[in-house]
């Protein structure tokens, strides 16, 4: 079985109950939950019967233990992960907005994740894993993009694979280093999983086809864009292929991308076809934004048939590549 890996953040979440903008007034909070974008999208990957392990950094307090009990237990090895006495667990606060907009104060940079480097055991640890899961919000310091960049040079070395999130946050888009890294690391992958606006953010193009066509032409095997209760679509060199979403009541959206991403890549990985990954992709998130707390909607295959069954989605759609021929190879 390919074992998958990803590096980043292992953080708590803590959330306003009522909507509004930001932390300027008292609001009541609930929480602390397990998340960070890695996280959530190795504990998916554990739910669906896959080797896997996170490489992280947590402090020896409540908090980390409380995500590394939780990861552990859906069956996440979270043996890369260092317990650090003299840091404190990474955490994130969040008010959801009336439009569904989210606005985070986060203590990512100064917490134990801040600490994560790499060193000899991360170079063993990597070599146990045939396929590595990169997600763009990990990205936050030179440190860290030198690690992940580090690590992806050692999993294709071994013949393995790359899955790319941007998870691109507003918090980030000002920093150029950040944004240079995220090129960077799209270059290199072989699937690329974008959501919406994402697909152009990271390219020279103007318009969706555009940017397929130069992402692909870099060599990226395949795009996957998520757009949310629209469904996905899947693009490679032949065409096209979407799959329209489920019809549910929204009541937390973080994690969903990252299940969907999770969803998408484990089915590839045990050999389904293009359409059935799309299908639990699509599952996998549209269960995940029912369920509050970021990692509480992470699903197993047979949550996902149940979930499948009762809400049946609409047929899919097939299209024939029509990019523009020079920006592929």
């Amino acid at each position: 079985m390919r074992r998958v890996v990803t590096i980043g953040e292992i953080l708590v979440e803590i959330m306003a109950e009522e909507r509004g903008t930001g932390f300027r007034e008292r609001v009541h909070l609930v929480g602390p939950f397990p998340s960070g974008a890695p996280a959530i999208f190795i504990d998916q990957v554990a739910k669906l019967g896959q080797a896997c392990r996170i490489i992280s950094c947590v402090g020896d307090d409540d908090f980390g233990w409380m995500n590394l009990e939780r990861l552990q237990a859906d069956g996440v090895d979270v043996g890369g992960v260092a317990r650090l006495s003299d840091q404190v667990t990474a955490s994130a606060f969040v008010r959801y907005r009336d439009n569904g907009d989210r606005d985070f104060v986060f203590n990512i940079k100064n917490s134990a994740c801040g600490q994560l480097r790499w060193t000899d055991e991360t170079a063993v640890l990597l070599s146990e894993c045939n396929h590595l899961h990169i997600s763009g919000a990990s990205l936050l310091s030179p440190q860290i993009v030198e690690m992940v960049m580090k690590a992806a040079q050692r999993v294709k070395g071994n013949g393995g694979t790359i899955s790319f999130d941007p998870n691109i946050r507003k918090e980030v888009t000002r920093d150029r280093q950040i944004t240079a890294a995220l090129a960077v690391v799209l270059a290199s992958c072989d699937v690329f999983l974008p959501s919406g606006e994402e697909l152009t953010l990271l390219t020279a193009a103007q318009t969706p086809e555009r940017a397929v066509a130069e992402i692909l032409g870099m060599g990226v095997t395949a795009v996957v864009v998520k757009n949310g209760a629209n469904g996905s679509t899947y693009y490679d060199v032949d065409g096209s292929l979407h799959a329209p979403g489920y019809g549910v009541e929204e009541l937390d959206p973080t994690g969903a991308g990252d299940c969907f991403s999770a969803a998408f890549v484990t089915c590839r990985l045990q050999g389904r076809n293009v359409e059935e990954c799309l299908d639990y992709a699509n599952a996998a998130g549209a269960r995940a934004v029912t369920i509050r707390g970021p990692m509480e909607g992470t699903s197993t295959f047979a949550q996902l048939d149940a979930f499948r069954a009762q809400n049946p989605a609409p047929p899919r759609i097939r299209v024939k590549a029509t990019y523009p021929t020079e920006t592929l190879r």
